[in-house]
């Protein structure tokens, strides 16, 4: 329940507390300093942050969106992380501005997870889920790094936070908007277009819901249709111009990214689904595809790869069920966690810090699920729409820290409910 009417207002919305300030700033130094001593000058490591680098010199010199080392349009990852680095690409030496846009965005995380937390469940809530989201190991081991998670992470703040404090009456303007959040997640990371129907679906929920009630007046099933359908709009004004510029330059239908077939080769493959492998994504399947060319068309390898790897799912339909839970368990650090630490370290994020996280995860996944049970229903499923696309894609494709990243903007403020809880009383949404 919100406590906007304690909370002194400016023309910006309700302040935060001096306390969730206090632990943005912490945030902020920290970040900083591990970005200033270890990070300035650190050579990117070849995995993905060499791809979102290298497509954001490509933008800064006027190259749209073109492979790196050949002639090929470009499409492996989603354009929103490299479009946001493309500003500060120019120079020769770019990669230590770029880390600094995902500080940023890390940063502001913390504040838009205060802001959640106390529209959620009031001051206290506010000020915990501040200080969890400036020192959590899985939240600000991401910021530095030339990647998209601390962009994601972002975005996925924003948009449980706006879906909260939209209203029936809202404008349409207004919910379009939240939709372009949930389009722009999409952008940065392409499951996350999952998030937009999730979303759609819940707003479509919410509404039925308040028809139900005998105050509401004139409902209609159109008129709850209008919000999601509003909503779904938003997301495709932002998205629909990338999958179209996609469908105009390959030679195979492309709508987000061509990572498609590359991520289902190396999760569908013996390296993943036997062995101490099981469950998680490998590289040498990708390496020791005997077709492999280098100027091979990305989406007729994507389209290759995909086909040989549902091939390789259809053929080991039995081993399926065994590989999912290990996938389950990669994502909810329950099996695999060594691995899970290797992934981590060759992503440039350390080793004791990624150990720290797991503990921490540890401590905050049972606490999390008391939190979503001591908030209202629908408040409950909003934060469980990252949790279902994050189940999804771990299903689907397999388990990690990088799987889990969406929904931890949603077990930091599930956690700072229940603490507030225990920490006295406090105005929450039974």
């Amino acid at each position: 329940m919100s406590d906007e009417n304690n909370t002194p207002r400016t023309r910006f919305g309700p302040q935060l507390p001096r306390a969730a300030w206090g632990a943005v700033v912490v945030g902020a130094l920290w970040r900083s300093g591990v970005l200033a001593v270890d990070k300035w000058n650190k050579a990117l490591l070849l995995n993905d942050s060499f791809y979102y680098s290298g497509q954001a010199s490509q933008l800064a010199r006027g190259v749209w969106f073109r492979e790196l080392f050949v002639d090929q349009p470009g499409a492996e990852h989603g354009p929103l992380t490299s479009i946001l680095m493309a500003p500060v690409s120019w120079m020769g030496h770019a990669v230590p501005w770029q880390r600094t846009v995902t500080v940023a965005c890390g940063i502001a995380t913390i504040v838009v997870v205060a802001m959640l937390a106390r529209d959620l469940a009031g001051h206290r809530a506010c000020i915990i889920a501040a200080w969890i989201a400036a020192l959590y190991p899985n939240l600000w081991m991401n910021d530095g790094l030339v990647m998209s998670e601390s962009v994601s992470t972002l975005l996925i703040a924003v948009l449980l936070w706006r879906l909260l404090r939209v209203r029936p009456t809202a404008s349409g303007r207004a919910v379009v908007a939240i939709g372009a959040v949930a389009g722009l997640a999409a952008l940065a990371r392409s499951e996350l277009i999952v998030l937009v129907g999730l979303s759609a679906v819940w707003l479509w929920a919410t509404d039925r819901a308040t028809s139900d009630d005998p105050t509401a007046e004139g409902r209609t099933v159109s008129r709850s249709l209008r919000r999601p359908a509003l909503f779904v709009v938003g997301a495709g004004v932002v998205v629909l111009p990338w999958v179209a510029f996609n469908l105009s330059r390959f030679e195979r239908p492309v709508y987000l990214t061509t990572n498609d077939g590359t991520t289902l080769m190396g999760t569908y493959c013996a390296d993943s689904f036997y062995g101490p492998g099981t469950g998680t994504w490998s590289l040498n399947c990708i390496t020791a595809d005997p077709e492999y060319r280098a100027d091979e068309e990305p989406s007729v390898r994507s389209a290759r790869q995909r086909t040989l790897a549902l091939t390789y799912a259809s053929d080991h339909l039995r081993r399926l069920p065994v590989v999912v839970a290990a996938r389950v368990g990669g994502t909810l650090d329950l099996y695999g966690v060594g691995n899970a630490v290797h992934q981590d370290v060759g992503e440039e994020r350390y080793r004791w810090a990624s150990w720290a996280g797991i503990g921490c995860w540890w401590i905050m996944a049972p606490l999390a699920v008391v939190g979503l049970l001591r908030i209202r229903r629908a408040q409950r499923w909003l934060l469980l729409l990252p949790v279902i696309g994050v189940a999804f894609t771990t299903v689907v494709f397999y388990g990690g820290h990088r799987i889990r990243s969406p929904l931890e903007v949603s077990v930091v403020v599930a956690v700072a409910v229940v603490v507030a809880r225990f920490g006295g009383r406090e105005e929450v949404a039974e």
